[in-house]
């Protein structure tokens, strides 16, 4: 991928991360990035286009750090914890998919649809790494909240609050 390419999918993702698919435009990524907006088109057509792609690429991300946690940690739980932890408490608080989920229903279709693939992606590996289906969903919901409400009030500790119990829980089913 090259780097133009690169810095325009990460100029993105952080104005997404901040307000989600409205908040953004090709001439603000353009400014962000250093080169005109024309180039912004070239690389990615339409801001739906854009849009989608940082959806992958943060869904890919994400499970290839879900993977590799996994290989030293065999609790799902708390891996994938820590790991939504990391984006509470990075500069950016907030997984773009998170910010695109809560309002799906007025995305474009095509943004919408990486949304529900990001979040079935999650769900299938929390089964597959041996939760059931609803604990998959409980934990999914609860470290997607966990990150709104940090994000909402601005304070990455209130990821750890909001998830304390369900790695308590964890931890006591398993000792």
């Amino acid at each position: 991928m090259s780097n133009i390419k690169t810095a325009i999918l990460d100029a993105a993702e952080r104005r997404m991360q901040a307000g989600g698919f409205g908040g953004f435009s090709f001439r603000e990524i353009a400014v962000d990035v250093g080169i005109k907006s024309s180039s912004v088109h070239y690389h990615f057509p339409t801001k739906e286009d854009l849009a989608a792609a940082v959806v992958r690429r943060w869904a890919q991300h994400t499970f290839e750090v879900i993977d590799q946690a996994m290989r030293t940690d065999s609790d799902p739980v708390r891996v994938w914890t820590n790991t939504f932890r990391g984006t509470a408490f990075s500069n950016s608080r907030m997984c773009p998919c998170a910010a695109l989920g809560a309002t799906s229903q007025n995305l474009p279709e095509q943004v919408a649809a990486e949304v529900r693939i990001f979040f079935n992606g999650c769900r299938e590996k929390l089964v597959a790494q041996g939760l059931t289906p609803n604990k998959a969903a409980e934990v999914l919901s609860t470290l997607v909240g966990a990150l709104l409400v940090a994000n909402t009030f601005g304070d990455p500790t209130q990821y750890d609050q909001a998830t304390d119990d369900l790695l308590h829980e964890r931890e006591a089913q398993v000792a």
